[in-house]
């Protein structure tokens, strides 16, 4: 039988956001794992405000919000406000009631900067990793690193040179988006920036792809259960991925003897001497190309662990593939490095709590 469309809607209902959300939703782990940490970081989000003045939005609410946004692909502020007045999972995960209003996106952008301002997301980030160090889902021994270019927030239309005697003589009548003929002209890092985001840096992935302005993400991974225990977001030089691998593997608590995978490029006899001072064992892949030979041999390749590590290490790729398409961290929506850094926590917080809720159902 065919069912009647009912074009009346009720007024009232007894029915709460909690009573909503299935019991059985992975959103429901995540939540108390997310409002553990928060309570631990109670005392430090006490001291971002004044005693004084008009309420703002609820530091952790901010924090929830942000995770929301990574989890559900969300790809601006003023997306998930607009969608936070009909989203009930969004109220629930975030302590909303259902008549509550929604966040003003301007002020929710605004009071991010609170966040950076205290350190809070590297905060936060490290008590995701402390839980599921506690948990024992944490090796403190095998690691893996690697790095990936994410796009900036500007176009190569504001790639200019330096020299601020040059200018552009545009070839239309749109003073707003004029068009720009760079043909012959060599464009380099020392010689132009982005006047929209100048720490950006003209970069291309490989040989034969087209140079795009960007930052460059790293990130260290413990490879028992692929879970993500550093991030850096770091300009873009060459060599910012062997850099930042060895200043993540010294922020790790000193006391044991480590080894850390990587690919052919970490393979270089600055990076593996690096290790060996911090007492990593740097089980990198062997670039036979390079002219002087690879930095590693047999004394480290003969080992079982060292191709035990260098499987283990691909698993980092799953890792830059969420945050460029479920994270749409593909692009940066932040303008300078410290705010893409500061999104690039709250994406690895989101990507840990996805990774330990699966891991611990119970």
């Amino acid at each position: 039988m065919r069912g009647e469309a009912n074009r009346q809607t009720t007024m009232l209902s007894l029915r709460t956001p909690e009573q909503r959300v299935p019991a059985d939703h992975p959103v429901r782990r995540i939540k108390v794992l997310a409002d553990a940490a928060l309570a631990e970081l109670s005392g430090l989000l006490s001291t971002m405000y004044s005693d004084t003045g008009r309420p703002s939005i609820a530091p952790e609410r901010l924090l929830k919000a942000s995770l929301l946004m990574a989890f559900y692909s969300v790809r601006s502020d003023r997306l998930f406000c607009e969608q936070l007045d009909y989203n009930l999972l969004f109220r629930w995960f975030l302590d909303m009631n259902g008549d509550e209003p929604s966040f003003d996106h301007s002020s929710f952008t605004h009071n991010r900067g609170r966040l950076l301002d205290h350190d809070v997301a590297r905060q936060f980030f490290k008590l995701i990793v402390e839980q599921a160090r506690s948990l024992g889902l944490v090796s403190d021994e095998h690691f893996s690193v690697d790095g990936s270019l994410i796009e900036a927030w500007a176009s190569l239309k504001s790639f200019q040179p330096k020299e601020s005697a040059v200018q552009r003589s545009p070839h239309d009548d749109d003073p707003g988006n004029p068009s720009v003929d760079f043909h012959g002209e060599r464009r380099s890092n020392q010689s132009h920036q982005s006047t929209t985001d100048p720490e950006a840096r003209l970069a291309k992935k490989g040989k034969g792809k087209e140079a795009k302005l960007c930052y460059s993400l790293n990130h260290l991974m413990e490879n028992r259960n692929g879970l993500l225990v550093d991030t850096r977001v770091a300009i873009v030089t060459g060599a910012e991925e062997r850099e930042q691998g060895l200043v993540m593997l010294r922020d790790l608590a000193p006391g044991k003897r480590r080894t850390v995978a990587g690919d052919k490029g970490f393979d270089t006899a600055g990076f593996v001497a690096g290790c060996r001072e911090l007492a990593v064992t740097a089980h990198v892949a062997q670039n036979s190309r390079r002219p002087q030979g690879s930095a590693i041999d047999g004394r480290t390749t003969h080992w079982p662990g060292y191709e035990l590590s260098q499987r283990a290490r691909k698993r980092i790729e799953e890792i830059f593939g969420w945050n460029k398409t479920v994270g749409n961290f593909r692009k940066t929506r932040f303008i300078g490095r410290l705010k893409t850094q500061l999104w690039a926590y709250l994406e690895g917080t989101a990507y840990n709590l996805m990774r330990i809720a699966k891991l611990c159902p119970a």
